[in-house]
């Protein structure tokens, strides 16, 4: 009877792991044909890919007499170029339709790659504007944006609050914009990442734990960008994946 029962869980958990697959190609493929759209280049950019790498190779292999044996290496090599050259061009396009929509930090923010520790919209204004608060190893980081002048008040809040509980961890801020000291919403990401490692995982633990306290507070904002956005969100997870 036992012997059974596992006989049929193991078939559900192949069909389970079967229509995840499958939904996932779906997903991949649903990505690919929104992309075509947005970026004619991407055809282009993804053949030639595959003709540069196999052609490198087959060149490489023809002077040892090597050629036939490194041709399907080469290609290969090229599929996978292009596969990250498409996800390159999905994210570029991701971010380019989600700058300056309300909520975008916070939905760049969420989908970072990494142990970062994500709230979104510690304090807000009525007019949108928002200012998020990310742990990690830097520290405490917040991340504002809207109108310069108004965030500008409200991060300098917002850090106040803070200082008052962490004592001596670091703080950063950051402002998404394209004025001076400020940072894209395409570089948000990359610009974390670069910060100094202050802090061990415990240490950021134990500072979340100590900043629960705190809430938000401030008009409710939206979590990520328009629709549009979130659908693309959806495509660039799926290609992380692969």
């Amino acid at each position: 009877m036992a012997g059974q029962q596992d006989k049929e869980a193991a078939k559900a958990a192949k069909r389970e792991k079967r229509a995840a697959g499958k939904a996932r190609r779906g997903q991949l493929f649903e990505a690919f044909k929104m992309q075509r759209r947005e970026d004619p280049m991407l055809i282009p950019w993804m053949v030639g890919s595959i003709v540069v790498v196999a052609g490198v190779l087959f060149g490489i292999g023809f002077l040892f007499d090597m050629q036939w044996t490194l041709l399907p290496l080469g290609v290969v090599l090229g599929i996978l170029l292009a596969v990250i050259i498409f996800g390159r061009r999905v994210q570029r396009t991701v971010f380019a339709k989600a700058d300056g929509q309300p909520g975008a930090a916070a939905w760049a923010l969420e989908n970072m790659r990494g142990k970062w520790k994500v709230t979104p919209t510690v304090a807000a204004t009525t007019q949108l504007d928002a200012v998020h608060r990310v742990l990690g190893h830097p520290g405490v980081v917040l991340v504002a944006e809207g109108a310069p002048h108004r965030v500008k008040n409200l991060l300098a809040q917002e850090k106040k609050r803070v200082s008052r509980l962490v004592g001596e961890t670091p703080i950063y801020d950051v402002t998404i914009g394209y004025e001076d000291k400020q940072v894209p919403l395409k570089k948000l990401q990359s610009h974390l990442t670069k910060l100094p490692r202050n802090l061990k995982p415990a240490q950021v633990d134990a500072l979340e734990a100590k900043l629960a306290a705190l809430g938000s507070r401030g008009a409710a904002m939206p979590k990520g960008p328009m629709p549009a956005g979130a659908k693309m969100r959806n495509m660039q997870r799926t290609i992380r994946r692969r």
